[in-house]
């Protein structure tokens, strides 16, 4: 007698009609022209209505500008192409791909995977994978084209469900994204807003720019061992059920390398050693070039942080040459260009997506939506007058609501932070713990939301290993996620402040503080 299959849980019922509802949205390209022609008719509609709001950029009535009008239109078309070619992720994402489609055309990815596996405690392959998503912070967007698809290419070469490594990656680079046990450039840059927005209460205030390092340090700690659990014990075991049927023929197996593979690995890794090695010397003299208009490394203007991408295009296409060139499998410069050309005509249908996504944020920008989503909100939690503890967990999910919408960090804390802060100011609490309120709820929400411009990005990750993978096949394996570090997060927040741990360098609790 055979044994009968076991009922699915709630948990997988509901997964399971979160993928086929989101599965049945229309294409990611033609769902953002469905909601351009929103944005245009709501800002029609809305245009004409006096909302009673100060806009925090400029201190004037906040109005909603008409997009449908002729001047609105002109303006569209006339922007059409540079919203294409200047959207951030399109540069970010193709001139990353052009090194690593390099390294691994040559095999040098290939065998540094196999090398890295063996070597690796399968036991451990989940929090390894989170923990370099985390650290991947501090190279600005890089872990988004770089550690997500090794995800998926390190579960699969391992023996395990390549999308629930798509999914760790995930969750470790954008679910954690304010997660870091390295500085990176977003604490200045949120500091500098929070100190402005204390300053309309007090210009006395000066926050450190690692006001919130240590909480963030410690948060990376939750992310890991949240999405490990969560990866092995949820996840996974339901994407056993998930057929794999993409090209899966230049993907990596378990094999043991061989005498010729090793040396030119060897040599791969020595060239890339070098590489890092040089660019670590040129950024030690106090007068590199590398380095801030304040002499720091990290800041956001300074042009080792511009860098980024570029330097992790040359570090995977310096050692991919000399893989392939040692390994035999590079024989001229055309083989290098085949790399590139390969890695280019699988990023098709994401350019195709992407041009939609860059019109609908122009036109989502430029009407003033989203500044009023953002100041409604505001406006109706201060109406409120919660306890301190409970107006924090409120901001946490405000932020989550409103980062499904607007996906910049920095423009929604400078939304934010002129209301928020003084606000919590007023209550005796201070501009440190206001701003790593906002952190987790800006994280936690990134995962699940198609408007953040890399989650298509994602489906087409997916779309390697499961060829009809959608919007909702990533929506059902990343919403596990983001409730519970939602939820797990705020009440870690909680705990920290209750427990008085220290903030970060120079913080408070409370104002004055």
């Amino acid at each position: 007698m055979s044994e009968q299959a076991k009922p699915a849980s709630r948990l997988e019922r509901t997964l399971g009609a979160v993928e086929r509802i989101g599965n049945r949205l229309p294409d990611p390209a033609m769902l953002f022209v469905g909601l351009l022609v929103l944005v245009w008719v709501l800002s029609a509609l809305l245009s004409g209505l006096d909302f009673g709001l100060t806009d925090p950029r400029n201190g004037e009535p906040l109005r909603v500008s008409n997009q449908l009008s002729g001047s609105a239109m002109a303006a569209f078309l006339s922007a059409m192409v540079k919203n294409f070619a200047h959207f951030h992720p399109v540069g970010v994402v193709l001139v990353a791909m052009l090194g690593i489609g390099v390294a691994e055309h040559t095999g040098f990815i290939n065998a540094g995977l196999r090398a890295l596996l063996s070597v690796t405690a399968k036991v451990l392959l989940t929090p390894t994978l989170i923990a370099v998503g985390i650290l991947s912070h501090t190279a600005a967007d890089a872990g988004y084209v770089l550690v997500i698809p090794l995800g998926g290419v390190i579960f699969y070469a391992a023996g395990r469900h390549p999308l629930a490594g798509i999914a760790a990656a995930f969750a470790g680079v954008s679910g954690g994204f304010s997660a870091s046990f390295v500085p990176a450039a977003l604490d200045p840059m949120l500091q500098g807003i929070s100190q402005a927005g204390a300053h309309i209460l007090d210009s006395s205030v000066q926050l450190n720019p690692l006001n919130n390092y240590f909480f963030t340090a410690s948060s990376a700690v939750l992310v890991i061992a949240v999405g490990w659990w969560l990866t092995d014990k949820i996840v996974e075991p339901r994407l056993r059920a998930t057929a794999l049927d993409g090209d899966l023929s230049d993907l990596p197996s378990m094999q043991p390398l061989e005498a010729g593979e090793r040396r030119a690995l060897r040599g791969a890794l020595v060239a890339m050693l070098l590489g890092i090695g040089g660019l670590i010397l040129s950024t030690l003299p106090e007068s590199s070039a590398w380095r801030g208009p304040n002499g720091s490394l990290a800041e956001g203007g300074a042009p080792l942080m511009r860098s980024i991408v570029p330097l992790i295009f040359l570090l995977f296409l310096l050692p991919g040459v000399v893989y392939g060139i040692m390994a035999g499998t590079v024989k001229s410069s055309r083989d290098v260009i085949e790399g590139m050309s390969k890695a280019m005509t699988g990023m098709a249908y994401y350019l195709v997506i992407m041009f939609f996504i860059a019109q609908f944020v122009y036109a989502f920008a430029q009407s003033n939506l989203g500044v009023l989503l953002a100041l409604e909100g505001a406006a109706v939690l201060k109406a409120l007058a919660l306890p301190a503890p409970v107006t924090i967990v409120g901001i946490i999910l405000l932020t989550g609501v409103i980062n499904l919408f607007v996906g910049s960090a920095s423009a929604k804390w400078a939304l934010l932070a002129p209301i928020f802060v003084p606000m919590l100011m007023q209550l005796g609490i201070s501009p440190d713990l206001a701003q790593a309120a906002y952190r987790v709820g800006d994280s936690t929400t990134n995962i699940i939301t198609p408007l953040m411009p890399y989650f298509p990005l994602v489906v087409v990750f997916c779309q390697r290993y499961v060829k009809n993978a959608g919007i909702g096949t990533v929506a059902a394996m990343m919403l596990p996620y983001s409730v519970t570090l939602l939820v797990l997060w705020s009440a870690f927040l909680l705990l920290y402040w209750s427990l008085g741990m220290p903030l970060g360098l120079q913080a408070s609790y409370t104002y004055p503080g």
